[in-house]
C-alpha cells in the first residue's frame, strides 16, 4: 500500500464532509451519512475558514490537558519541566524527505508544547532513542500496517506498562481506513467506500484527491449523482494542484451527465502563464474532448443534435491543430447527415495528415455518393483488407463501378485487381456485376463464366441465374437455357420468360450500393404523382407468436434481454411497432447470439412497419442473419426505398432500388407497375410500354391502366 499522504493537523480541518453538508448556523450537517462535520481543508493552508462549532479529532487534542495544567494554587510557580515530546513522527517525515509535512508536524508540536524547541537535525537519533518504536514507525512508513500492529502487540506483551504513542495509533488507523476504502473501490463495494469515508473525514482532503475521486465514483454508482458533483465541486473550489484539478474535471466528464458537468466547468480558472491553456482556461482540453465526444455520437446516430458551439470547436481544432482524428470525426458526422461534399473535404484533409483505413473508407463513401466510383475504388484499394467493413465497402464500391451507366472502360490493371479481390472474397454480388460488365462489352463467354462462378458460390442466387439464362439464350445455347429454366421452375417468373419474347432486351443490372453508404442523389427532382392506385407497402412475414395480450406499458429497461425480445414480438402482434423497436433494442444487449439475431430481425421489421426505412437497414445489420432472413429484409427494404423515391419524384433512385431488389428476388406485379410508371415519368415510353404489357399479360388491372396512361402521355404534346 502506498504511504499515507495526508494528515489533519489542526482543529477545524476536515475538508470534503463540510462541502457535502447543508450549510446552517455555525456548522454543517453531512447530507450523506448524517455526521456533523468541519468545513476547511488541510491541504492548502487557509483556503476555507474552519467551522467554529466542530473539531476533527487530531493527535494534538489528546495532549490538550497538558496545556491547561497550572502550578500550585499558592506559592511560587514551579519551574517548567522540559516537555516530553514524541518526535518519532518528526523523524519519520524527515526520513521520507517530506518537507511540507515535516513543517506541519513542527507547527503542530509547537502549538501543543509552547516551550518545545524543534531539533536542529530531525534525522539525528537522540541518545535515548527507542529502537523498537522506531522499528514500528519504519513498518508503518513501508505500508506494512498489519506487521506494525503485530509489533505493537508484541511489545505490549513484553512491556505491560508500555503504551504506543497516540499519534502512531491514529496514523495507523487512518492508513488502515484508507486501505479499506481503496480495496472496496477496486472491487465495486461502493457502499463500503462511502461508509469508510464518512467515518474518516481526515481522508477527505486535497492531499487525498485519489480518495475523493473514489468517493465521487461511489456516489455515481449508487445513483447519487448530485453528491458526486458535490465531491468534484469541493476539489475544484479548494484544491490548487493544476494536474489534479484537470484530472478531476476529466473524471467528472466521464461519470456525470452533461448538465452537471457544465456546472462544474464554471469553476474553471485561467490557464497558468507559459502553459498551453494560458489565457484560455485550465479545462480547455476537457471542453475539447466533450465536443469531440458529442460529434462522435452524432457520427453514429443522425438523430443526435450536436450543439453549434461544440461543432464549431471541433472544426476549429481540425483546421488549426491539424488533427487527422478530428477531421475524421467531422467527416463521419457529415456522412451520417448526407452532407457528402463536406464529408469529402474532411476525409481528404484527414488523409493528407494521416492516411488510415477509416479515412479512406469515409472518403470512398463520400465519392460514391456523387458517383465517382473509379476514384473511390482507387482510394480504398490499399486498405481493402484492413477490416471487414473496409473489405465490404471496397467490394460494394467495385460493384458500383462495374454497374454504372454508361459503362466505364476500366484499365487492364484495375480489372485484374478487381477480379483478384472478388475471387479471393468469393463475393457473389461483385461476381454477378462482372458478368453484367462483360455482357455490356459483348464479351458473352466471359459473362457466362462469371454468372456460373457466382452460382457456384451461391446456387440460390436468382439474379445470377437470370443473367446466365439471358447469356445462354444470347449465345444460342438452348439446352443450357432450358436447364436453367428447369432448375428455377416455380421459383422465378422472369427466368421462366427468358426466350419467350417478353425479355428480348435484358434490363440494366443496376448498382449495388454499399450498405454503409448513403443513397445516391437522383438527378430528377421534379415531383410527380403516384399511379392512381397507390402501391401497397409490405414487410417480411413475421412468425405468429400467439402473444396478443401485451400489458399497457412496461418500460423496456426493466426487462431482461430475453423478456424484452418476447415483449417485442408481442407488441408487433399488437401492431405497436415503435414500442416493439424499443423492446428489441434492449434485447440486442443479450450475450446470446441467437437472441441478438432475433432482436435485430424484429427491430428491422418494426421500423419497416413504421416507414423508417433507413433505420430498418441499420437494424438489419446489427446482427448476422441467415440467408433467408437477410434476403427477406433486403428485398423489403429495397421495395420501400423504391416506393419512397417514387413518391419524392426521384425516379432514377426508384429504378435503381427496383433493379437491386430484382437481383435478389422475382419482381412482384405491383413493383413491376411502379417500374413502368417510373419509366413513364422519365418519358422512356418504350421501356414503359414493355413493362406495362408484361404486367397486363398477367391480368393486372394496374398494368392495363398503365398502358392507358402511356397512350395518353404519348398523345400529349
Amino acid at each position: 500500500m502506498p504511504v499515507i499522504r495526508a494528515w489533519v493537523i489542526a482543529a477545524g480541518t476536515g475538508g470534503l464532509l463540510a462541502l457535502l453538508a447543508a450549510a446552517g448556523g455555525g456548522q454543517f450537517q453531512n447530507r450523506w451519512m448524517g455526521d456533523v462535520l468541519p468545513a476547511s481543508d488541510d491541504g492548502k493552508g487557509a483556503r476555507a475558514a474552519p467551522a467554529p462549532a466542530v473539531q476533527v479529532p487530531s493527535p494534538g487534542n489528546r495532549a490538550a490537558p497538558l496545556l491547561a495544567q497550572a502550578g500550585p494554587e499558592t506559592g511560587s510557580p514551579a519551574p517548567a519541566a522540559p516537555p516530553q515530546v514524541d518526535e518519532s513522527a518528526l523523524r519519520y517525515f524527515a526520513q521520507q524527505g517530506d518537507k511540507q509535512r515535516l513543517e506541519r508536524e513542527i507547527a503542530r508540536l509547537r502549538a501543543l508544547y509552547p516551550n518545545w524547541t524543534p531539533p536542529a537535525d530531525p534525522l539525528a537519533a537522540p541518545a535515548n532513542i527507542d529502537e523498537r518504536l522506531e522499528a514500528i514507525w519504519r513498518l508503518y512508513s513501508e505500508g506494512k500496517l498489519a506487521e506494525a500492529r503485530q509489533a505493537i502487540a508484541r511489545r505490549q506483551t513484553d512491556e505491560p506498562n508500555w503504551q504506543p504513542p497516540a499519534d502512531l495509533l491514529d496514523r495507523l488507523a487512518l492508513a488502515e481506513a484508507r486501505e479499506r476504502l481503496l480495496n472496496a473501490s477496486q472491487i465495486g463495494q461502493y457502499g463500503t467506500v462511502i461508509n469508510v469515508a464518512s467515518g474518516n473525514p481526515q481522508l477527505l482532503t486535497c492531499s487525498e484527491v485519489d480518495v475523493l475521486w473514489r468517493v465521487a465514483e461511489a456516489f455515481v454508482r449508487t445513483d447519487r449523482e448530485a453528491r458526486a458533483q458535490d465531491t468534484y465541486r469541493y476539489i475544484l473550489s479548494n484544491c490548487d494542484n493544476p494536474q489534479e484539478r484537470l484530472a478531476t474535471m476529466q473524471n467528472a466528464a466521464r461519470l456525470l451527465s452533461p448538465p452537471l458537468v457544465n456546472e462544474l466547468l464554471a469553476l474553471e480558472r485561467p490557464g497558468e502563464t507559459g502553459t498551453e491553456e494560458a489565457g484560455t482556461g485550465e479545462f480547455a482540453s476537457v471542453r475539447d474532448d466533450l465536443a469531440r465526444n458529442a460529434v462522435a455520437r452524432g457520427g453514429s446516430d443522425a438523430a443526435i443534435t450536436v450543439a453549434e458551439d461544440q461543432l464549431a470547436r471541433v472544426e476549429k481544432l481540425a483546421r488549426e491543430k491539424g488533427s487527422a482524428s478530428d477531421a475524421r470525426l467531422l467527416g463521419w458526422y457529415d456522412i451520417r447527415r448526407e452532407r457528402f461534399r463536406q464529408a469529402e473535404e474532411w476525409f481528404s484533409m484527414a488523409r493528407e495528415r494521416e492516411d488510415t483505413a477509416d479515412a479512406a473508407q469515409g472518403l470512398a463513401l463520400a465519392l460514391s455518393a456523387r458517383h465517382a466510383y473509379a476514384e473511390a475504388e482507387a482510394t480504398l484499394y490499399r486498405w481493402r483488407g484492413e477490416t471487414d467493413e473496409t473489405r465490404a465497402t471496397y467490394l460494394a464500391t467495385v460493384a458500383n463501378l462495374l454497374g454504372v451507366e454508361p459503362r466505364v472502360k476500366l484499365s487492364g490493371e484495375v480489372l485484374q485487381r478487381i477480379v483478384a479481390e472478388v475471387a479471393a472474397a468469393r463475393d457473389v454480388p461483385a461476381a454477378r456485376q462482372l458478368g453484367w460488365y462483360a455482357r455490356a462489352w459483348e464479351q458473352h463467354q466471359t459473362a457466362r463464366q462469371w454468372f456460373e462462378t457466382a452460382l457456384r458460390w451461391n446456387p440460390d442466387d436468382e439474379p445470377s441465374a437470370y443473367g446466365l439464362a439471358l447469356t445462354r439464350h444470347l449465345l444460342g445455347d438452348a439446352a443450357g437455357r432450358a436447364e436453367i429454366k428447369r432448375r428455377w421452375a416455380g421459383r422465378s417468373d422472369r427466368i421462366r420468360q427468358v426466350g419467350t419474347g417478353a425479355t428480348e432486351a435484358a434490363p440494366a443490372p443496376g448498382v449495388d450500393t454499399p450498405s454503409a453508404a448513403p443513397r445516391p442523389v437522383a438527378s430528377e427532382t421534379s415531383a410527380a404523382p403516384l399511379p392512381r392506385k397507390a402501391m401497397p407497402r409490405s414487410t417480411p412475414r413475421t412468425v405468429a407468436s400467439g402473444r396478443r395480450n401485451c400489458p399497457a406499458h412496461i418500460h423496456p429497461e426493466t426487462l431482461s434481454p430475453q423478456a424484452a425480445l418476447e415483449r417485442g414480438w408481442c407488441l408487433m402482434d399488437a401492431n405497436r411497432p415503435l414500442e416493439a423497436a424499443q423492446a428489441f433494442e434492449i434485447a440486442l444487449r443479450a450475450p446470446a447470439e441467437r437472441v441478438r439475431r432475433d432482436a435485430s430481425y424484429g427491430q428491422s421489421l418494426a421500423y419497416l412497419r413504421s416507414g423508417l426505412v433507413d433505420d430498418a437497414a441499420v437494424a438489419a445489420a446489427r446482427a448476422p442473419q441467415n440467408g433467408q432472413r437477410a434476403a427477406e429484409l433486403q428485398t423489403a427494404i429495397l421495395a420501400e426505398r423504391a416506393l419512397g423515391a417514387f413518391e419524392r419524384g426521384r425516379y432514377t433512385e426508384a429504378l435503381i432500388a427496383l433493379e437491386q431488389r430484382a437481383q435478389l428476388a422475382p419482381e412482384r406485379i405491383d413493383l413491376m407497375v411502379l417500374r413502368g410508371y417510373a419509366y413513364l415519368k422519365m418519358r422512356r415510353f418504350e421501356d414503359a410500354r414493355r413493362v406495362f404489357e408484361a404486367a397486363a399479360g398477367t391480368g393486372s388491372r394496374d398494368g392495363l391502366r398503365g398502358l392507358a396512361d402511356l397512350r395518353a402521355a404519348m398523345g400529349s404534346p
